[in-house]
């Protein structure tokens, strides 16, 4: 986020949940003004292919049932290199997949809530195997919506922007750079009139005449995105 921020010559820009030394994948930033929007994406789940080396023998049929056993919802124990504070929480893994095994290796697809560790989660599949295991490389492949195809490297953002900053050539910049409104895209929408934007600005509060349209998929304390 601080080097997007530096190349881009930006006052703010944020990011959606911190990536391990080593660990490489999906991170969405957000620019200036759209990191108010920040909340929308923070708590989706995240999906991973992680490399795991097992410390002993254990047969397919056995690793494949423990790896049932850990999914649903789960204590976890943040690892002491861990920006979070280490106390026990409840974390739910939707899906753990075992993709190909070569020996003590194995490759695992997992789609997670926000903030578990897969690292810990590794550790702690070896514990129940009772042969130990650890995590060997990690791969984040999406965000909630954001998935690995559209990820950018800072090396083509950096080209886009001197593209655009040298000749005026933008389309390759507005390819990588969204919208703000791309980052709700998920989210449940009300769009209102014009005529009640300024008082929505100013923390009134939302009322029927005021309402375009919206979707229906809203429900009592949905996260919404007013358009």
């Amino acid at each position: 986020a601080a080097w997007v921020k530096k190349m881009l010559n930006l006052d703010r820009a944020g990011h959606s949940g911190t990536l391990d030394p080593r660990v490489s994948g999906v991170l969405p930033i957000a620019l200036g003004e759209s990191t108010k929007a920040m909340p929308a994406i923070n708590t989706l789940d995240k999906e991973y292919i992680m490399v795991m080396k097992l410390h002993g023998d254990v047969d397919d049929e056995k690793l494949r049932a423990v790896l049932r056993e850990f999914t649903g919802a789960i204590y976890q124990r943040p690892p002491l290199r861990s920006a979070v504070k280490r106390q026990l929480r409840v974390k739910h893994v939707y899906e753990l997949e075992l993709l190909e095994r070569d020996g003590k290796y194995v490759l695992i697809r997992m789609n997670v809530e926000s903030g578990t560790y897969a690292r810990k989660l590794a550790y702690d599949i070896g514990e129940v195997l009772g042969i130990g295991a650890n995590m060997r490389e990690l791969r984040r492949t999406r965000v909630g919506c954001f998935t690995e195809k559209e990820a950018v490297t800072l090396q083509d953002l950096k080209d886009a922007y001197t593209l655009y900053k040298d000749y005026g050539v933008e389309d390759l910049l507005r390819t990588y750079v969204k919208p703000v409104e791309y980052m709700v895209r998920h989210l449940p929408k009300v769009w209102i009139r014009d005529s009640a934007v300024d008082a929505i600005c100013h923390g009134a509060a939302l009322a029927v005449p005021g309402i375009v349209k919206l979707t229906n998929n809203i429900g009592k304390g949905s996260l919404v995105a007013i358009m």
